[in-house]
């Protein structure tokens, strides 16, 4: 068991393994199926070299003792079996089988097929207890949507394509004349998420200062000295009953602080950011932002729960300052929330809104159309918003996460020519040299 941990951890380092799953319930089977799942594909498997006779097969595919599938490039085989003969594992690994582009699970014995079957219909039976759960847990039209979206045998994945360089940095002229302005990461109660913002501000070339929003309604801080302002999603107020509105009433009740915030938005050359709930929060605060109107409230999320995972979205053509030259990119994005579902005060509200340029992000589909469906959409939002602007471009909020994906790393995934920035770094540059 050391020996096999070493090998994996010195494979693993080497970037020879594309992907690996241990041996465990249902055994071998289900340990490939899931796999399957995941990698949305379809594989051919050998089982010569782990049965003798067709009375071993059953044995072969659903013991349940200790074991792994590892998957490596075909040029990278000879290699990978020298490291863990090496390990002294030789006699206890076996190449079984190769991914094919049929999209099927197929099993040979002795040159014979003795199983076949599409992926996207055994994961449908694999998904269907989860389905029916949801189903009578959740919102069933979501819950079915998602269960449908199984069947989708081409659906492309997650993706990346982007309308500038990931790896030019806009803000570099301005961060070597040494000046950095100062940004107020603002938070309130069970925010959490300011350490991340404060980096992605950091790295950008700004000075972000934590501000506590007892600091500012005690008078101890004062928005006058900051050029932004950024207000922090996680848990306000434990991210229940609309956290975000209960902390804008903290602001609109309160003398001092609404004229703090009030000065600070009519400033022509300050910005300011809302995420998450931080975007709950300044959506409640539109009567002091002006050109905000027409933004909409926030919402439970129409599947009824809180939703985390990666969303797909795409910035559209508008005047946010943190936007600007990403027009028309289409990438991922970090979800968590549970109140994030845009809910305008009546129609005309949402039809001006989508008349005018002030839509920052739409949610998309791994197809790049903009959507409405569950879990493409995580909260249900209509025409797919996920971010509003203002129509000088100066205030910008948003649902998803944008500082949980501004570095490569921080991707599941990411195409090889980035390096150390994610798509997202270049949003927070923009704020940079927005202000020269």
């Amino acid at each position: 068991m050391r020996a096999f941990f070493a090998a994996i951890q010195e494979l693993n380092a080497q970037g020879r393994l594309l992907s690996y799953h241990d041996r465990s319930d249902g055994g071998l089977f289900v340990t490939l199926a899931e796999m399957a799942f995941a990698g949305h594909c379809g594989i051919d498997i050998n089982l010569d070299m782990l049965a003798a006779g067709q009375d071993e097969i059953a044995a072969a595919l659903f013991a349940e003792e200790l074991g792994a599938v590892i998957q490596v490039r075909r040029e990278h085989t000879a290699e990978v079996l020298t490291e863990l003969n090496a390990a002294g594992l030789g006699d206890l690994v076996s190449v079984i089988g190769t991914i094919n582009e049929d999209d099927s699970v197929n099993l040979y014995f002795d040159e014979e097929e003795i199983f076949s079957e599409s992926r996207s219909l055994l994961q449908s039976y694999w998904a269907e207890t989860s389905y029916q759960l949801q189903s009578m847990r959740d919102n069933p039209e979501c819950a079915q949507q998602e269960f449908e979206q199984i069947q989708d045998r081409n659906d492309p994945g997650l993706h990346v394509a982007l309308s500038y360089a990931v790896n030019e940095d806009v803000a570099a002229p301005y961060i070597a004349s040494g000046m950095r302005p100062q940004v107020a990461v603002l938070r309130e109660q069970g925010v959490n998420g300011q350490v991340e913002m404060a980096a992605a501000f950091d790295r950008a070339g700004f000075t972000a200062v934590d501000v506590h929003m007892s600091d500012i309604l005690s008078g101890r801080v004062s928005l006058d000295v900051f050029q932004g302002l950024v207000a922090c999603g996680g848990f306000s107020y434990g991210d229940v009953l609309g956290a975000g509105e209960g902390w804008a009433k903290s602001v609109l009740f309160n003398s001092r602080a609404r004229d703090e915030f009030a000065a600070f938005f009519a400033r022509q050359s300050s910005f300011a950011l809302g995420v998450c709930n931080g975007c709950q929060m300044m959506s409640n605060l539109h009567e002091l932002i002006p050109g905000a109107e027409r933004w909409p409230h926030f919402v439970r999320n129409s599947s009824e729960q809180f939703e985390a995972r990666q969303a797909m979205v795409e910035v559209q053509q508008t005047p946010s300052i943190f936007l600007q030259g990403m027009a028309g990119s289409r990438m991922p994005i970090a979800i968590a929330h549970g109140e994030g579902r845009a809910e305008f005060s009546d129609a005309d509200h949402l039809q001006r809104l989508q008349q005018s340029s002030d839509i920052a992000l739409r949610y998309v589909d791994n197809y790049g159309k903009v959507t409405e469906r569950y879990p493409a959409n995580p909260n249900g939002s209509p025409a797919g918003i996920a971010g509003i602007t203002t129509p000088d471009g100066r205030v910008t909020i948003m649902m998803p996460h944008p500082e949980r994906m501004f570095r490569a790393v921080q991707h599941s995934w990411s195409p090889e020519d980035w390096s150390e920035d994610g798509s997202w770094m270049r949003m927070f540059r923009n704020a940079r040299a927005w202000l020269k």
